[in-house]
């Protein structure tokens, strides 16, 4: 595989390395000479000094050929703007971009860019460790629009001791996994949850809190 990743720091850096330990062939651009000339010591991947946002660059850097393109830059509107090109001037098959701004976001994903906010996905997960600590978001899988939770039962939640089919559920929500005892059970409607139970939820963003209050109870 292919990534080609346009940005700067310590992140460019450790993603890099990260792709290289899995083997992956991977390009770097960053406008920075002296910081291109630390990632090229660094780093056995090829370095390429310029703005990632200008077309001749990215076809330097082999875009055409590129499985992946990582638009990282602290500028969003150059995030947008070279994963834009990436797509629809080199066909590359995914491109994803950092909207350093949260609000950029959904405005990235309207335009048809796929993006992601650390801010949203740390703050979640700050949430989720101080609020519920038995609750913990796995992964999220198609770009987001998924989301893997594994949570445990207490006592005190509402559903314990209750069959499945008799707890109501939002439509796109599913119990996939009950591990009992480190036995995992594929649950059915005549499963009953009990206290202990670590639940495996396939939610999606907009019904998720609806999913963890119906299970857990309102814990705010």
């Amino acid at each position: 595989m292919k990534v080609l990743i346009v940005g700067a720091g310590k992140t460019l850096y450790f993603l890099c390395r990260h792709f290289k330990a899995k083997g992956y062939e991977v390009v770097v651009i960053n406008r920075n000479p002296a910081e291109c000339v630390q990632l090229a010591r660094k780093l056995s991947a090829l370095v390429i000094c310029g703005d990632g946002s200008d077309a001749m660059i990215l076809k330097e850097a082999g875009a055409r050929e590129a499985d992946v393109v990582f638009a990282i830059t602290p500028y969003d509107q150059d995030n947008l703007v070279i994963c834009q090109l990436a797509a629809m001037q080199f066909g590359v098959p995914r491109a994803i971009a950092l909207a350093n701004d949260p609000d950029n976001e959904p405005i990235f994903e309207k335009l048809g860019v796929s993006a992601f906010s650390t801010t949203q996905i740390v703050s979640r997960l700050i949430e989720e460790r101080a609020s519920l600590e038995q609750i913990i978001t796995l992964l999220p899988v198609g770009q987001g629009r998924v989301n893997v939770t594994e949570m445990v039962l207490d006592r005190d939640a509402p559903v314990a001791g209750k069959f499945l089919k008799d707890i109501v559920l939002p439509d796109d929500a599913l119990v996939a996994v009950a591990i009992r005892d480190d036995r995992p059970i594929v649950p059915r409607g005549g499963t009953q949850l009990l206290a202990g139970d670590r639940l495996v939820l396939i939610t999606l963003p907009e019904n998720h809190d609806t999913v963890i209050e119906v299970l857990m109870g309102d814990r705010k």
